[in-house]
């Protein structure tokens, strides 16, 4: 790396790390403020607030990331630009590209920092906040079960109802259970007071199952009790069964994968929110590298007079930015569109103006001046 490579990414880096410092201690603040009388009177330990604290950073460095990256670029390139030290460098013979080349690096290894925590991390933050703020407030640890739950298996023609099912401990309360046959009609019914399923095996056990088998019509043709009875040739899990009311919002890619997998039968309108999520969890990083690509050229300033206009296009744009991706995101998930353009759309749309930005000012270039009608 060459020393003004170094000398550019020491002007980035600096303010780009007390962005970040800043708005992690701006959240902490807000946050402990805001639950302080919970932890209070909840008696939490020291640990367990370093736990809640340490599960929730990942989605604030993920949303602070891109902004960041804008604050930091737009602060060091007009710096540089007001000291006429970007005029230097390009009067000793380099090119605007090879002078934001450093930025472009940093970019991508932030993209691959913001990937690694949206992953998983990121999105199962709120989920492990609610959990954790629970057991705060009751002083103890809560098992949350599933209540009331109806679950169709339209694979196999199987409805399950369950007065409580606990993922946890992969077991299940009062369970009626309806087989079908292709035509709709009824053919077998299961009862059963408790069930567990063992997963190393596949296998639901039942206990006190009652176990009904009928006609079309609806008439009992036998009738069957057993204190505990196997079922080892059924497909569903109690992660499946509790799979149709997950938020996609709230997990992370290989939950969003599981349950595309398991739940496969489901029409396109019900899938769609996560199969955008899915795309969605691969596309946010990349606003780290838009983000670059719209400020680097804008912070590119030859006139004083020019520099706020510089700034407030680049804000503008990242603003844009961010409502173009939640109305995508929105259209996706209500099957308006497809889940790749939901997630990818928006980044490729602002990608392309950053590029057309960059190739305006290293051609010596000046901005479309856009003017309202009279």
């Amino acid at each position: 790396m060459l020393l003004l490579d170094q000398y550019v990414l020491k002007k980035f880096a600096i303010p780009f790390l007390y962005c970040i410092v800043g708005f992690i201690a701006i959240w902490l603040v807000w946050n402990l403020s805001t639950n302080l009388p919970d932890f209070v009177q909840g008696h939490a330990s020291f640990s367990t607030l370093i736990y809640f604290y340490s599960t929730q950073i990942p989605n604030v460095i993920v949303q602070s990331i891109p902004v960041g990256t804008l604050l930091a670029l737009l602060y060091s390139m007009t710096q540089m630009s007001r000291s006429n030290e970007i005029i230097s460098m390009l009067c000793s013979g380099r090119s605007l590209y090879r002078i934001f080349l450093p930025f472009f690096l940093v970019g991508l290894f932030l993209v691959i920092i913001s990937s690694y925590f949206n992953y998983e991390k990121a999105p199962q933050a709120e989920a492990i906040k609610n959990q954790l703020m629970d057991e705060i407030k009751n002083g103890k640890k809560i098992n949350k079960l599933i209540q009331n739950h109806l679950f169709r298996n339209r694979l196999d023609n199987r409805t399950w109802y369950l007065q409580s099912l606990d993922l946890k401990n992969q077991s299940a309360h009062q369970l009626q259970i309806i087989q079908q046959d292709k035509e709709g009609n009824i053919i077998e019914k299961w009862y059963a007071v408790d069930a567990s399923f063992n997963p190393s095996t596949h296998t639901w056990t039942f206990a006190q199952l009652h176990h009904v088998i009928v006609n079309p019509n609806g008439n009992i043709l036998t009738f069957d009790f057993s204190q505990q009875q196997e079922k080892n040739d059924w497909s569903e899990s109690p992660w499946r069964i509790a799979s149709s009311s997950m938020n996609p919002d709230l997990l992370g890619v290989p939950e969003l994968k599981t349950y595309l997998h398991n739940n496969s039968d489901f029409t396109k309108a019900r899938l769609a929110p996560f199969l955008t999520h899915l795309d969605y969890r691969w596309a946010l990083p990349w606003m780290c590298f838009i983000v670059i690509l719209l400020a680097a050229p804008l912070g590119v300033i030859y006139s004083r007079r020019s520099i706020l206009s510089g700034v407030a296009i680049a804000v503008s744009l990242f603003a844009a930015l961010l409502f173009s991706s939640n109305l995508f995101l929105a259209l996706g998930k209500g099957y308006r569109c497809s889940a790749w353009i939901a997630a990818w759309g928006p980044n490729i749309v602002f990608a392309g103006i950053g590029i057309y930005l960059i190739w305006i000012k290293a051609t010596g270039r000046e901005l479309p001046k856009f003017q309202w009608p009279k």
